[in-house]
């Protein structure tokens, strides 16, 4: 299988997700952001970072970078697609994914493991995650809080677009375990057509124990295997 790892300057996470999609037996090449084709690719990740030093907003140049019209033609064609932090703030920005990533409300940069609960385990990116198993991955973001207008929020509920929630260790969603401010605690969504995900945190940087933590693998594992199987 073989993984497109968007690279946009001032991306620091592309190597983080090249060597995580190699750690688990894949082949994985970075495309710079004037590339206008995917290459042939079977997945796309859009890795974290601060692309154009988050000029604007975070993800707002990056969007119209010639590689993300490549990626949207990708996905309408029903690529998978995976936006890890600034990947998901460039996702949200470009349209792909619902809502937007906005200032943390602490207005502090927030670097720390977290743990998530994962609501659906019926999609691309979270087929291989065992039930009731809650993920410990790290953040690394100033601008995380995920916001969505009342009326976007409640198709998000009512669709099933809602991945992944901020919890605590025993699985409890509140304002301390939430570490950014994210309505309704959300970490992760996908897309109506479910073949777009993006995420805060890192499961790049969850891959070997040595890091902490080996959740991230599941995440992977599950985009391979949706990959896989088409």
């Amino acid at each position: 299988m073989q993984f497109a790892v968007l690279q946009f300057p001032a991306s620091n996470c592309d190597q983080d997700c090249v060597y995580a999609a190699q750690s688990l037996g894949h082949s994985a090449r970075l495309l710079w952001h004037k590339s206008d084709s995917l290459a042939g690719a079977d997945a796309v990740i859009v890795p974290g970072g601060f692309s154009y030093g988050d000029y604007l907003r975070c993800g707002a140049i990056a969007r119209f970078s010639p590689i993300m019209q490549a990626v949207a033609e990708f996905a309408a064609q029903g690529g998978s697609v995976l936006g890890i932090c600034n990947g998901f703030q460039i996702l949200c920005e470009a349209g792909l994914l619902p809502g937007a990533l906005i200032r943390n409300r602490s207005l502090q940069f927030r670097c720390e493991m977290v743990h998530l609960k994962t609501l659906r385990h019926d999609t691309r990116f979270t087929s291989q995650i065992p039930a009731n198993q809650l993920l410990r991955l790290p953040i690394a973001h100033g601008e995380g809080c995920y916001y969505a207008a009342p009326d976007v929020l409640a198709l998000l509920k009512t669709r099933g677009q809602i991945l992944w929630q901020y919890c605590d260790a025993q699985g409890q969603t509140s304002d301390d375990s939430n570490p950014n401010g994210s309505v309704e605690s959300i970490a992760g969504v996908i897309n109506e057509a479910g073949n777009v995900a993006g995420l805060m945190p890192h499961p790049d940087r969850a891959v070997e124990s040595i890091l902490g933590s080996t959740d991230g693998r599941w995440v992977l594992e599950s985009l391979v295997r949706a990959v896989q199987r088409n």
